[in-house]
């Protein structure tokens, strides 16, 4: 789910990033900064972020603008889910953070459930690759793609991180009010069709 006025934003700002990296004419660089401002006054205008704010989430990156990537972690046990409360709206979500520099895919899982729930994991398959826009989040700045990664407990016990505070494992007809900035319950109930099929194939998108 897309919101016009913010995808027109993100491109303004990713074409001005775009611009001011590559370019190395002053009055070039003068217009790209003219596009980046603009962008960040369509956030404030339709959002209630402060434009410091802004400056510092949405334009605040050098070099080509890329997504970002999230990962998620999926782990099954005696049929139901693993979850964490999130401090940061007490809603709960799968295990899982932005990408780190350095890490691959599957060690972010590892180390975000390890931090989030105190488990020790193996991932064990890719399960999807999302893009954030396609589906029912709240509006936000950043293009983000969403990738959820099954794992299998080797360890560890369920523990709370610095970011949460409860982990649990839920049934698919019994789930908590989700944090839907990091997962939506259409995507929860997804991923249940990979514990019910070991042959489904990855979805993307």
């Amino acid at each position: 789910m897309e919101f016009y006025w913010l995808d027109v934003a993100k491109k303004i700002q990713a074409l001005a990033q775009a611009g001011l990296t590559y370019s190395n004419n002053k009055y070039d660089i003068e217009r790209y900064e003219e596009l980046r401002k603009l962008s960040i006054e369509i956030i404030s205008k339709y959002t209630d972020l402060e434009i410091k704010k802004i400056k510092e989430l949405f334009a605040g990156e050098t070099g080509y603008q890329t997504p970002k990537v999230d990962i998620r972690a999926v782990i099954f046990k005696d049929n139901k889910i693993l979850m964490v409360k999130e401090q940061i709206d007490g809603c709960w979500s799968l295990p899982g953070g932005w990408a780190d520099i350095g890490y691959t895919p599957a060690e972010v899982a590892v180390k975000e459930v390890r931090e989030e729930a105190g488990f020790e994991v193996k991932p064990i398959r890719l399960l999807a690759v999302y893009d954030k826009k396609c589906h029912s989040h709240p509006p936000s700045p950043y293009h983000v793609y969403k990738i959820f990664i099954q794992c299998e407990i080797t360890g560890g016990e369920m523990l709370t991180g610095i970011e949460t505070s409860e982990v649990e494992f839920f049934d698919i007809n019994e789930l908590p009010e989700l944090s839907i900035e990091r997962n939506t319950e259409s995507q929860v109930k997804t991923m249940f069709q990979f514990l019910y099929s070991s042959e489904k194939h990855a979805l993307f998108d």
